[in-house]
């Protein structure tokens, strides 16, 4: 007889999930699928991820606060690299 248990957990340190419930007796086998909530975020959490990209991105926008700032015409430059 298979016994289903559904619980939410959040993945703690070093990858460990704890499942705590009191319907399984120590030492009893068990098989565990996990199954991952989609997790949405933006670019600039993803952007942050990385530590080059996080530098990249950050002296970026001190540039757009000096106003360091570098325009490009982007018709023109379609047509130059032709």
């Amino acid at each position: 007889m298979i016994t289903r248990i559904k619980q939410k957990a959040t993945v703690g340190k070093n990858g460990k999930i704890e499942l705590p419930t009191t319907e399984l007796p120590e030492g009893t086998i068990v098989e565990v699928i996990v199954l991952v909530d989609q997790v949405i975020e933006d670019e600039t959490t993803y952007l942050l991820k990385s530590k080059a990209n996080k530098e990249h991105l950050l002296k970026a926008i001190e540039n757009v606060e000096k106003r360091n700032l570098i325009y490009v015409d982007l018709d023109e430059y379609e047509k130059s690299s032709i």
